[in-house]
């Protein structure tokens, strides 16, 4: 699903209130509620929202993440985005690393014409797709396979990714918090991600306009310890606050 402006801004209504009803949608959107219905509909398909009789909610669940193909469809567009942000930026013949996720697999797509590229990853799927650049080194960190989307998490990538230190790390995230923390849903990812950060001179960080005011259970890092963020919209608030303070360069992909 790719979300339009007035979804993203009826996404943000809802998080901000907690629920609504599609009364209070229709009002506060100024459009019709056979619009909000439709849009809520939409929305409750790919996992966003949760309906109730008459209105929606946020879905209450901070322990578990969607699924690795609901997530790739999910902001599809707004993640190819973000990736040709990311890839302009990211020069030739530099060292990274690309921890899981559907966004860093986009990147991966838009790295394939790179060059001098050295990639660390814990994520199959990047892998397999990097390997398609014969100008690009792929390292792939040992350890556990996560069958769900071919992720690799648990102590023995701890220990491979603290062999390394990198030029940038490119991450993914699957929510941010209005105080500024990074969360995320499984912790032995986040040990691995948290490595990464430690492990690299750069973090830069992908994440659509979905993720923000999104809740997870298991706090991965802050806005603090990011150099630059990539989004697909300008952040909501009270984030522009939180990333000036933070001193962290935003990128909105057009």
């Amino acid at each position: 699903m790719n979300t339009n402006p007035r979804q993203l801004q009826l996404l943000e209504e809802v998080r901000a209130r907690k629920s609504a009803t599609v009364e209070q949608l229709a009002d506060t959107l100024g459009v019709t509620l056979q619009t909000v219905r439709r849009d809520v509909q939409r929305l409750a398909e790919s996992g966003l929202l949760t309906r109730f009789h008459g209105g929606v909610r946020v879905p209450s669940s901070t322990v578990e993440n969607l699924a690795h193909t609901q997530r790739e469809n999910l902001h599809a567009e707004g993640k190819a985005r973000i990736a040709r942000a990311v890839a302009e930026q990211v020069p030739n013949d530099c060292s990274l690393i690309l921890n899981i996720g559907t966004t860093t697999e986009a990147i991966a797509k838009a790295l394939l014409h790179h060059r001098g590229l050295r990639v660390i990853t814990n994520n199959l799927n990047v892998a397999a797709i990097l390997s398609g650049n014969p100008e690009c080194e792929v390292i792939v960190a040992g350890g556990v396979v996560r069958a769900r989307d071919r992720g690799i998490v648990g102590e023995a990538a701890v220990d491979f990714i603290r062999q390394f230190k990198v030029d940038i790390a490119l991450i993914g995230i699957s929510g941010i918090e209005p105080d500024g923390s990074l969360r995320d849903f499984d912790y032995r990812e986040v040990k691995v991600a948290q490595t990464i950060i430690e492990h690299a001179r750069e973090v830069w960080l992908a994440a659509d306009f979905s993720k923000f005011n999104r809740p997870a259970m298991v706090q991965l890092a802050t806005l603090a310890q990011i150099d630059r963020l990539f989004t697909d919209a300008p952040p909501p608030e009270p984030f522009p606050a939180l990333l000036q303070d933070a001193e962290v360069l935003c990128t909105v992909a057009a």
